[in-house]
């Protein structure tokens, strides 16, 4: 490995924090202000490479206490790392939230995507903008999704020190939002999670049930409420009994793949590679959805019991935890429950006396929406660039550093415990005969009380709007987020479930249901999605690559021009989406045309 590094030398902060996370270096090859004599040969190589891991966490830990990333804090970074400075430098320039270029120790996130988008984010942004005029100290960036799409338009302010400090703002105004950024201590505390679910108390909950209920920071309360009753299920069974009870439950991924998840968890434990892993994929990232943050901030022991009882099933003694990084309030509760879990004996070497070793990591994700995509995700723990893996091989044979690997996100997991304390049967009763359990949906934009719902499988989008009160003037509504589909007013029987809105010609995906009025301009609204897709392609593959900026170039034509003219770009729009559709190498290339393919035929948007 050759390593070129600079000569820009780190701060005594920058030193500090990475120091805080790796330790103080052990030789001048590493970094330690010692004698040059030591240079003279590599000391350490091997351990620093099998340490690659933590350059994600290296780059938050130094973009955290000075609010950037400089030349010589990423080349001290490196030396104690082994990474060629150019490696790091794609990955810190992979990711949204860092900077390479100096800027203000505060930055103040302004979510401008989908549903902030309908609620007035653009007019938010340049009322904050004209507040804090020039030499604020703040520095303004317009964001994708923040995940607090309940309470559009939304901010979030992170302010660099030792500790960071953030604030998140929502509903946003101006004077709140520039409160957040100018003094985040004194911003007005965050609602709690349960104001999210407009359920929440409801005897007919199963896994919001303790949202609202139970206090997120209390282990005691969390068992009180039936908590750590289903790890105790699962060693009563053992591994094979569980991976048996949630296959027979029907249950299927929750992300939007729908894939079977006792079949993956079968296919991990069956390897005969060791060691096997476990990935929480907590980086929920698409515009529309925030089920998952509801969950961790209001329910976190869940997660944690989840995971450690898939962890057991599957033969992983580590799980890795990655998280948005977006979702400050979450981390924190996800921290302490994990902390509390480890000190009372539910984590760590002997879960329950039970002879089972596993712990959970947490790792902070950096505004990417392409790491919800498994492999990306694992590329991106292992500190390498988040960009999908072809397959095969598939992540149950060789996943996270190569070794058997089982990935599930935040709600698949949770409705493992309800399958083994009511029983696979009475679970599998629940929904359709396809698409069993109960399923979150994260209704936004145009309905009087947006929020988390709750809603056996195969009920309808019209009951579910009912439920949320949709405004009058309905004009669309988007199922699966940016990359799912529009549907019209009249076609509210579209049964919720995997198959019953395939046939329908659209997708269920992660849950994401949008409605928007008509006050909300159409050809605007396929504008900001394409813009997304754009910015979010990870470039790896040229479908992808060019295909989301040949899209976005189309519809800007299109907005200035009528006729002929436009009737050419769209002819282009379905050559481009079909080029996208069959070639790319993950489902965000392949789905990038979705929504503007659907809101063309059955919207008739261009018309």
């Amino acid at each position: 490995m050759d390593l070129h590094f600079g000569d820009s030398k780190p701060t005594d902060d920058e030193r500090a924090a990475v120091d805080a996370l790796l330790g103080p270096p052990e030789s001048s090859w590493e970094g330690a202000d010692r004698s040059d004599a030591d240079l003279r040969w590599a000391k350490g190589g091997r351990a620093a490479r099998d340490r690659r891991d933590l350059l994600l966490p290296g780059l938050h830990a130094i973009n955290d206490r000075i609010g950037w990333i400089s030349e010589g804090a990423l080349d001290y970074l490196c030396r104690r790392l082994t990474v060629p400075p150019s490696e790091a430098y794609g990955v810190a320039t992979f990711y949204a939230m860092f900077s390479v270029k100096p800027r203000p120790a505060t930055v103040l996130h302004v979510c401008t995507d989908l549903a902030c988008a309908a609620a007035g984010a653009n007019e938010l942004c340049a009322g904050i903008e004209a507040r804090l005029g020039l030499g604020s100290g703040v520095s303004v960036e317009r964001s994708p999704c923040l995940g607090l799409c309940e309470r559009a338009p939304a901010a979030l302010a992170i302010k660099a020190g030792d500790p960071v400090r953030t604030a998140v703002s929502a509903p946003a105004t101006v004077h709140d939002a520039v409160l957040a950024a100018s003094a985040p201590d004194s911003a007005p505390e965050e609602p709690a999670a349960a104001m999210a679910v407009p359920q929440a108390g409801g005897d007919e909950l199963v896994l919001l049930k303790r949202v609202g209920v139970v206090d997120p920071m209390s282990l005691d309360d969390y068992r009180a409420h039936g908590g750590y009753s289903a790890l105790r299920r699962a060693f009563e069974l053992g591994p094979a009994g569980v991976i048996r009870e949630v296959t027979d439950s029907g249950l299927v991924g929750r992300g939007g793949a729908a894939f079977p998840t006792g079949r993956k968890w079968q296919a991990t434990a069956s390897q005969p590679d060791h060691p096997h892993y476990l990935v929480c994929n907590a980086d929920e990232s698409e515009p529309g959805t925030f089920k998952d943050r509801v969950l961790m901030e209001g329910d976190p022991y869940a997660l944690v019991e989840a995971m450690t009882i898939a962890a057991y099933a599957t033969g992983a003694h580590k799980g890795y935890l990655y998280l948005r990084g977006e979702y400050p309030r979450a981390l924190a509760r996800l921290e302490h429950a994990i902390a509390q879990a480890r000190a009372r004996g539910f984590l760590g070497d002997d879960v329950l006396g039970q002879g089972y070793a596993f712990d959970i990591e947490i790792r902070r994700g950096a505004g990417a929406y392409i790491c919800g995509e498994e492999t990306a995700l694992f590329n991106s723990i292992e500190g390498y660039r988040g960009e999908p893996r072809s397959k095969p091989p598939f992540p149950v044979e060789k996943g996270l550093f190569g070794k058997p690997t089982v990935e599930n996100n935040v709600e698949t997991l949770v409705n493992v415990l309800p399958i083994l304390t009511m029983g696979a049967p009475a679970y599998a009763a629940i929904g359709t005969e396809r698409s069993t359990g109960p399923k979150l949906f994260c209704v936004s934009g145009s309905v009087a009380r947006p929020g988390i719902y709750e809603l056996p499988f195969g009920a309808t989008l019209g009951e579910l709007l009912e439920l949320a009160g949709v405004r009058e003037g309905l004009r669309a509504v988007l199922l699966g987020g940016a990359a799912g589909g529009f549907v019209r007013p009249d076609e509210m029987d579209i049964p919720l479930t995997f198959e019953g809105t395939r046939e329908a010609g659209t997708t269920l995906g992660s849950g994401v249901v949008l409605a928007f009025d008509d006050t909300v301009p159409l050809p605007r609204l396929l504008l900001r999605i394409a813009e997304f897709f754009r910015d979010e392609s990870c470039g790896q593959c040229v479908p992808c690559r060019v295909g989301t900026v040949r899209q976005e170039e189309a519809l800007h034509r299109i907005a200035e021009r009528t006729g002929a003219a436009a009737a050419d770009d769209i002819a282009l729009l379905r050559e481009v989406g079909r080029a996208m559709r069959d070639a790319s190498i993950c489902g965000l290339g392949q789905t990038a045309w979705n929504a503007v393919e659907s809101a063309i035929d059955r919207l008739g948007a261009y018309e």
